[in-house]
């Protein structure tokens, strides 16, 4: 009884430590975050004004980021940016790195828009979750038997990547989850489950 004791403490106090990792790792990642963002809006914009204040480089960014939102929707200013674009297109290294930022910033910035259908689909003789993205291409469904739509599988600890599928229509099971705890759900590895959406 003494030893099972002992044994039943120590899986208590791994357990506490875990769940305090679980607490403290994401509050400490994003403060770690904010406060290099601040540092380098303060650092970098607010202290090279002609005035300042604390706060100032923080309220720069913001205005900045404003400002070129409100340009980038302006007729003239979006072939400005379309013929810049296509300047960068131009450079091989730096064509790959822009594209990909772009890329992945829309994605996320337009998950509302693009992760708003969950599913699951066959993967590796099981299932995975996946958000249906669109229709295969024209050019991919007419090489296969059968129409087939995209459906793209983030990885699991890393929100930077995932896995775009081809999977036949008739495979694709339909979750009535919200969008936001699915991508939550397959980004923690299944440690937050998902709600059902109302």
């Amino acid at each position: 009884m003494t030893v099972e004791k002992k044994n039943n403490d120590g899986s208590a106090v791994s357990r506490y430590f875990i769940n305090g990792l679980i607490v403290l790792i994401p509050v400490a990642i994003t403060l770690l975050v904010v406060k290099e963002v601040l540092d380098l809006t303060e650092g970098a914009l607010g202290k090279n004004l002609p005035f300042y204040f604390p706060g100032l480089g923080l309220i720069t960014l913001l205005v900045i980021i404003f400002v070129v939102g409100w340009i980038s929707s302006h007729w003239l200013l979006k072939k400005m940016i379309a013929f810049g674009e296509s300047l960068l297109d131009k450079i091989p290294v730096v064509k790959f790195i822009y594209k990909s930022v772009k890329q992945f910033s829309t994605a996320m910035f337009e998950s509302n828009s693009l992760f708003k259908t969950v599913v699951l689909v066959p993967f590796h003789q099981s299932l995975t979750m996946g958000f249906l993205i669109s229709d295969a291409p024209t050019a991919v469904n007419e090489k296969l038997d059968g129409e087939y739509v995209c459906v793209f599988v983030p990885w699991s600890l890393n929100m930077t990547s995932g896995t775009n599928l081809f999977v036949k229509k008739t495979d694709v099971i339909f979750v009535d989850v919200k969008p936001e705890d699915a991508l939550r759900f397959m980004l923690t590895a299944g440690a937050v489950k998902p709600l059902k959406n109302k």
